[in-house]
C-alpha cells in the first residue's frame, strides 16, 4: 500500500542549527494539514486515537521507530505516523523555531534541554533507552582495528559525528577518556551520515552507536572499546506542548515505553535505563 509522500520519504538528513527551524518547517509543510483526535493515550488500541502524529527523532532511532510506527498504525486504524529523523540538535532547533511536531525523542538530555528550557514540552521528558558507541570498520576489519588508539594510525581515514550532535559529543568524551588525539577526515551531520561513509568505503572507520552497527548488518564490522562505557547516552522522549495531536502523541510515547516497545528497542541494540 502506498503511503503519503510525507510518510514515504521519512526525512533522515540532519539540519544545521542555523536556519534549522525554517528548513524543518518547509520539510513538514506538506504534512501539517492532517490533525486528529486529542483524546486517548492508551497504546493498546482500546482508546480512540486517530489522525496524524509527527515524531521528531534522533537518527539512531530510525530502524526501531519505523517498526514502532507501523505497530502503532496497526493498533490504531486511521492513524498515520510521520517521522523526521536527524541530528538531535537540529531537530531541537526546529521545534523551538515553531516546526509542527507532536513528539520529540532525543539522543541526549542536553539536546532535550534545549526544548524543555524553551517551555516546549508538555510535562517532564522521560528516559526510555540508553546507547553506547562502537567503532564501525570496513567489512572484515581489514585494518585490524582493535582499540580506539588504532584510529590514529597513519593513512587511516576516520570520520566522526559533529560534536554538536550527541554521537559526536559522546565520541569526544570517549576519546578524552582514552587520552586519544584524533583529527578525523570529516565531521558528519548525524550518526547515519558517519556510518554511510564507511558503508560506501569512503572512510576506513567511524565512531558511531552500536545500534547503527547492528542495523548495518554485513556492510560494516563493529569493534567494541572500553572507553565507550564513559560515554553512554540516555535517550529522553516527550510530548510537545503545542502538539497538534496530543492524544496520539501520548499514545505513541506509551507504546515506546511499553514492554512491546522496549523489546523492539533492545532487539535493535539499545539498553534499558
Amino acid at each position: 500500500m502506498t503511503r503519503s509522500v510525507c510518510r514515504t520519504r521519512r526525512l533522515r538528513r540532519s539540519l544545521r542549527a542555523s536556519g534549522a527551524g525554517a528548513a524543518v518547517l518547509l520539510a513538514l509543510s506538506a504534512c501539517s494539514s492532517s490533525t486528529g483526535s486529542e483524546e486517548g493515550s492508551d497504546s493498546s488500541g482500546s482508546a480512540e486515537v486517530s489522525g496524524q502524529v509527527t515524531v521528531f527523532a534522533a537518527a539512531s532511532l530510525e530502524e526501531s521507530f519505523t517498526t514502532l510506527g507501523e505497530t502503532f498504525e496497526k493498533q490504531h486504524p486511521g492513524t498515520e505516523v510521520t517521522f523526521n529523523f536527524g541530528g538531535s540538535d537540529a531537530l531541537a532547533a526546529g521545534i523551538t523555531s515553531g516546526a509542527p511536531a507532536d513528539v520529540f525523542a532525543s539522543a541526549s538530555p542536553k539536546t532535550m534541554a534545549t526544548v524543555t528550557d524553551a517551555g516546549a514540552t508538555a510535562g517532564e521528558p522521560s528516559t526510555f533507552v540508553r546507547n553506547r558507541l562502537e567503532i564501525a570498520t570496513l567489512p572484515g576489519n581489514p585494518e585490524g582495528i582493535s582499540a580506539l588508539k588504532d584510529l590514529t594510525a597513519s593513512g587511516l581515514k576516520v570520520v566522526l559525528c559533529d560534536e554538536a550532535v550527541p554521537c559526536g559529543a559522546a565520541a569526544r568524551k570517549a576519546l578524552d577518556a582514552g587520552g586519544v588525539e584524533l583529527t578525523p577526515a570529516s565531521y558528519e551531520q548525524d550518526v547515519k551520515a558517519a556510518l554511510t561513509k564507511v558503508e560506501l568505503k569512503e572512510a576506513d572507520a567511524a565512531v558511531v552507536y552500536r545500534t547503527d552497527v547492528k542495523a548495518a548488518g554485513d556492510k560494516v564490522t563493529g569493534v567494541d572499546f572500553p572507553e565507550a562505557a564513559e560515554a553512554v547516552n540516555d535517550y529522553p522522549i516527550a510530548v510537545l506542548e503545542d502538539a497538534p495531536n496530543a492524544g496520539a502523541a501520548k499514545a505513541f510515547v506509551e507504546l515506546v515505553r511499553s514492554g512491546e516497545g522496549q523489546r523492539v528497542l533492545t532487539d535493535a541494540g539499545f539498553s534499558t535505563p
